[in-house]
């Protein structure tokens, strides 16, 4: 998708805002003074002056302003965990919110799991208390543990894709903007759920730019732009992240016993030569319509396995 970014004045910013009236949109990212969509361009006004223009004819939309204002060279790809980041309010951590998180993005079989869950500031002794933390550092039983506990009580939405239905969406989109609209999803139905409550803040456990993540869900009907933070790492930054990824991981689990009872084998998680063999053995017996029920057929352990047995 192309795109234009410009620098531009306070009183310029005003001006857009004002000129792109009948295009504006309901909510905007963070940091976002203004968001409208005009015919195929998006254009997102920020408190910073910049202003971001993509889409068809995005080059021709901001050559109406480019005369009050400077051009922004286009950045080199930062790969820190940094660039990532939205900074967080300070005692973030003590705030009631809907925090989500991924699993299995990449396994090669089972589910892709988005959870998000809701924490209220007056539960977070009692998350503390139920061993809640990084899931990767808990074994998988005191997951299933705790997440069954969790599930009683605790606000939350599970959206899980089977390997058939996700290879099913999968040509048609990219991981990431699946990921997202599941992301949104799950954020829509936690909002629901707790209504008319409403958290201080949403936190996303952050696996790609916000701007990218922001133009994954634009072509949804419901967008959850307001008060959404992004941190790498977001279980260590509030116990809201830590649950939905312990509840996530607990889907992703049940996933994979359901698999492997259909099966009639063990089948594992992660990408490695024993899921190659694993996979081999299900080409063998079916081919890949067999397959697809069990494996996300676009990673390269699928090419892998047919080296195994030898077929193209």
């Amino acid at each position: 998708m192309s795109n234009e970014v410009l620098l531009v004045s306070k009183k310029t910013l005003i001006d857009m805002k004002q000129y792109y009236t009948d295009y504006l949109k309901s909510s905007t990212p963070p940091g976002g003074f203004f968001a409208a969509k005009k015919e195929a361009v998006n254009i997102t006004g920020y408190n910073s002056g910049k202003v971001l223009f993509q889409g068809a004819n995005s080059e021709k939309e901001a050559a109406v302003w480019k005369s009050k204002a400077s051009i922004v060279a286009p950045k080199k790809k930062e790969s820190s965990a940094s660039s990532l980041n939205t900074p967080l309010p300070k005692d973030f951590n003590n705030w009631s919110v809907i925090g989500s998180d991924e699993v299995g993005t990449g396994s090669y079989f089972g589910p892709l799991t988005v959870v998000a869950a809701y924490a209220d500031h007056s539960q977070l002794a009692l998350l503390k208390e139920l061993g809640v933390r990084d899931s990767k550092d808990m074994k998988d039983p005191e997951i299933i543990r705790v997440a069954k506990d969790l599930i009683t009580f605790l606000p939350h939405s599970l959206l899980n894709v089977m390997p058939e239905k996700y290879n099913t969406i999968q040509p048609t989109m990219t991981q990431g903007k699946m990921k997202a609209i599941l992301h949104n999803q799950a954020l829509c139905h936690v909002l629901e759920k707790i209504r008319p409550q409403k958290p201080d803040g949403i936190l996303i456990d952050q696996f790609e730019l916000p701007a990218t993540y922001f133009k994954h869900i634009n072509d949804q009907p419901n967008q959850i732009t307001a008060s959404v933070y992004f941190q790498t790492k977001g279980e260590g930054h509030h116990l809201a992240v830590a649950a939905a990824s312990i509840i996530a991981r607990y889907a992703f689990l049940k996933g994979l016993d359901e698999l492997t009872a259909k099966a009639g084998l063990k089948i594992p998680s992660g990408a490695g030569s024993n899921v190659d063999l694993v996979a081999a053995k299900l080409l063998k017996q079916g081919g890949i319509p067999l397959l697809r029920k069990y494996a996300k057929l676009h990673f390269a352990n699928t090419e892998k396995a047919k080296k195994i047995i030898g077929v193209s």
